[in-house]
Formats: C-alpha cells, structure tokens, sequence
C-alpha cells in the first residue's frame, strides 16, 4: 500500500467513535474528570448548583444562674453597683456578676496563637486567645483563655476578662491643659509586666494617644483620649503588654 493511501485511512488520534481515544473527547462524562455534565468526575459541577447553603442560627447566651453568694445577691437586687463590691473588698468569681453591674462592656480580640508541644503520644497543638473588655469611660478588663478549639479558648478569655475588670480613674494632669475633663490620668503611673514596662504621663486635650497599635487600642478601651506613653522591653509579646498596662493603670485608682 502506497503512502498517500495511508494517510487517507489513518486518522488521527481521539476522533471516531466517542468515548475512546484520547480521554476528555468523546461522549460527555467519560474521559478526563471534571469535563462533561455537571456532577460527573470531578466534584462540584457547575458552580451554584447542588445543596443551598444553610443559615447560620444567631449565638444565643444561655441564662446566667448565680452559683456564689455574691452572684446570688447582686442576681437578687442587694447589690446594685461595682462600688460596692469594692468597697467591701469581695471577690468576684462569674462574669455573670460583671455583666449585670456594667452592662455597657465591649469585648476586642487581641492576640490569637497557637500551642505546640511533644508529648509520649506525640505532638500536641491547642490555641490561646487574649481579649479586653471596656466600656470607654474607666474599666478595663484583660483575659487570657487555652483550648484545643479557638472558639472555646476565645469564650474562656471573654470570661477571665470580666472577672478582671479593673475601675480606671480618668482626670487632667497636664500642666499645659488644667482643665476639669476626665480625657487623660490625673498623674503619671508605671506599670511592670514580664520584661515590659509601661510609663504613661498625662497629656494635654487634643494632643491624641502618643503610643503603639495595640497598646493604642487598650488605652481606648479604657477611656483615655489624650496621654503620652513609653515602653520598654519586648513589647511584641501581647501577653506581658498587656499585663504591664493594666498595672500601670490600676495604679489611677488605687493611688488616686
């Protein structure tokens, strides 16, 4: 047989009966993957079609039920303020109670890490969360929450930073301002957490929060609008940042 009669009855690769050949030619469905009717080899089809997507439910709180004698007396109407609590020095033991008392708090996530270590089983990973809690107008709270799942570690931060709550006394004491509004601390306070230490000095109106992101953000939290700041450490560690912050402003009250 002549070349010229070869070349008319070969035919190239993939044409002729569908389904055989060259795979992802032929008869939709067969051959490569992902080609051909929706559903058929690779999953998803085309996009839009398949289940709808479910709605999420809103988070709703469960019921605070007080377990402590304090909790059952502020749940109960005797107590009716932070004040008091402070006053006679009790301890509080459920965020419940701060929830009731200052029901204005806002809640901000601020770091976010993991947990690595070996153990005989192998390694193990959790996470840890850090959260404040403030309401703009002098408390401030700090927690810090672990878990193997972020949610959980986030709602055990949520909680141990209420319990931390701390009053916060706001006042001008800025030589150059002297003014009767409550926008900076009536004095300068020195805080000291791990190897971090925060100085912050009263600061005149307008002047602004003279400080880091995060440490900017803590000063909000707690109400504080015009201040100058200096730290001094390993500052990036969020844990002893914080910690340092609000030694130095518990210093306010405690002094003041």
């Amino acid at each position: 047989m002549s070349q010229t009669s070869q070349a008319q009855t070969s035919k190239p690769p993939g044409q002729g009966r569908p389904g055989q050949g060259r795979p992802g030619q032929g008869r939709p469905g067969q051959g490569r993957p992902g080609q051909g009717r929706p559903g058929q080899g690779r999953p998803g089809g085309r996009p839009g079609q398949g289940r709808p997507r479910r709605e999420r439910k809103p988070i709703v709180e469960p019921e605070w039920i007080p377990k402590t004698i304090l909790g059952k007396k502020v749940a109960s109407g005797e107590i009716s303020s932070m004040e008091e609590i402070l006053s006679q020095g009790l301890r509080i033991q459920e965020a419940g109670i701060i929830k009731k008392l200052v029901p204005d708090l806002e809640t901000k996530v601020f770091d976010v890490g993991i947990i690595q270590k070996m153990t005989p089983n192998g390694q193990s990973t959790s996470f840890k969360a850090l959260v404040a809690a403030g309401n703009k107008n002098g408390w401030l709270g700090i927690g810090m929450g672990k878990s193997k799942q972020m949610r959980v570690a986030i709602e055990k931060a949520n909680n141990a930073a209420y319990i931390n709550v701390s009053p916060i006394k706001l006042g001008c004491g800025s030589w150059e301002c002297r003014c009767d509004q409550k926008h900076s601390v009536p004095f300068k306070v020195k805080g000291k957490g791990g190897s971090v230490t925060i100085e912050i000095l009263p600061g005149p109106r307008g002047l602004g929060l003279v400080a880091g992101g995060k440490i900017r953000d803590l000063l909000q939290l707690a109400g504080l609008k015009d201040a100058w700041t200096t730290a001094k450490g390993s500052t990036a560690t969020m844990n002893s940042t914080s910690k340092a912050l609000l030694n130095c402003l518990r210093q306010t009250f405690s002094q003041g």
